[in-house]
C-alpha cells in the first residue's frame, strides 16, 4: 500500500476546473471576488478621468515587476510565466493594471497627503527604544529600581527576562517604534517624555512594559513615508467604492 502511494511514476492531471474548485474548498472566492471588483473600480475610474499610460511608462513599468520578482532575463521571464500559467499578454495586462492604479491614486490624492501629513502628524511620531514585558508588576518594579540604581543595566535585563530569542539577545533593543504600532498606554507614557530615560513600569492588559527611551523621532515626509499615505488615502476611496457597488454574480456554486 505504502509503495503505490508514492508511486513517483503516477501523473496528476489539472484542469482549470480542479482550480476553480480548490479556490472554493479555500474559501478564497469572497477574496477573488473583492479583488475583481477592485479592479473593475479602478478600471472604470481611470476611463472616466481620461488617464492615459504611455509605452514608455509601460515598458519601465515591466521592466520594475521583472527586477521585483527577480526575472533577470528571458529565459527566467518565461519560467516564471509558466508557473503562474500566464501568458505575456497576462503579464502586460499585470503591468497595466498596476501602473494605472499608481497614476489613480496619483491622480486623486497627490495634493491631499501634505495635508493629511500635518493634520496626522503625531501618527507617524516614532521613539528609539529597548524593552521588556513581564507579567508581574512587583517583579517589574524591582527591575526598574535596580537598573535605575545600576545594579543591572536594561540590556542585560532584557537577555535575563526576555522570552523571545531574537529581541533577547539584542538586549530588548526594539530600534524605531512608530506610535501608532504602541499600546495606547506605552505611547502616552513615550511621548509624554521629551528626553532619553528608562519608564516607570507601564500595566496593561497584555503585561507590565518596562521601557527604555533612547530618543523620540519626530515625523518628517520623506518619499517613503508620501508613497504610504497616499496608498492608504487610496485604499480608504477603494473601500468608499466598494461599498457602493452592488455584485451580480454569475458564479455556478454546486
Amino acid at each position: 500500500m505504502s509503495q503505490a502511494l508514492i508511486n513517483s511514476n503516477k501523473t496528476i492531471t489539472i484542469t482549470k476546473e480542479d482550480i476553480l474548485h480548490q479556490i472554493k474548498l479555500s474559501c478564497k472566492i469572497p477574496e477573488m471576488v473583492e479583488q475583481i471588483i477592485i479592479r473593475k473600480i479602478i478600471t472604470e475610474a481611470v476611463e472616466k478621468v481620461g488617464i492615459e499610460v504611455t509605452t514608455e511608462e509601460l515598458q519601465k513599468a515591466a521592466n520594475q515587476m521583472r527586477a521585483m520578482n527577480k526575472l533577470n532575463d528571458a529565459k527566467a521571464t518565461w519560467v516564471w510565466l509558466e508557473e503562474n500559467s500566464l501568458s505575456l499578454d497576462d503579464f502586460e495586462e499585470i503591468v497595466h493594471i498596476n501602473l494605472i492604479s499608481r497614476k489613480l491614486s496619483n491622480h486623486l490624492f497627490a495634493d491631499k497627503v501634505e495635508p493629511y501629513f500635518y493634520e496626522h502628524q503625531l501618527d507617524y511620531a516614532g521613539a528609539i527604544i529597548y524593552e521588556i514585558v513581564l507579567d508581574d508588576e512587583d517583579e517589574a518594579f524591582e527591575l526598574f529600581y535596580e537598573i535605575q540604581e545600576g545594579e543591572i543595566s536594561f540590556s542585560e535585563a532584557g537577555q535575563q527576562y526576555i522570552q523571545d530569542p531574537e529581541l533577547r539577545r539584542k538586549g530588548g533593543y526594539r530600534g524605531k517604534v512608530n506610535r501608532t504600532e504602541m499600546k495606547p498606554e506605552v505611547s502616552a507614557a513615550i511621548f509624554a517624555t521629551t528626553s532619553s530615560q528608562i519608564l516607570k513600569p507601564i500595566v496593561t492588559a497584555d503585561g507590565i512594559y518596562l521601557v527604555s527611551v533612547e530618543e523620540i523621532v519626530k515625523p518628517e515626509l520623506d518619499e517613503k513615508l508620501y508613497q504610504k499615505i497616499m496608498w492608504d488615502l487610496f485604499a480608504e476611496w477603494l473601500e468608499q467604492q466598494q461599498e457602493q457597488v452592488q455584485l451580480v454574480r454569475h458564479i455556478e456554486i454546486n
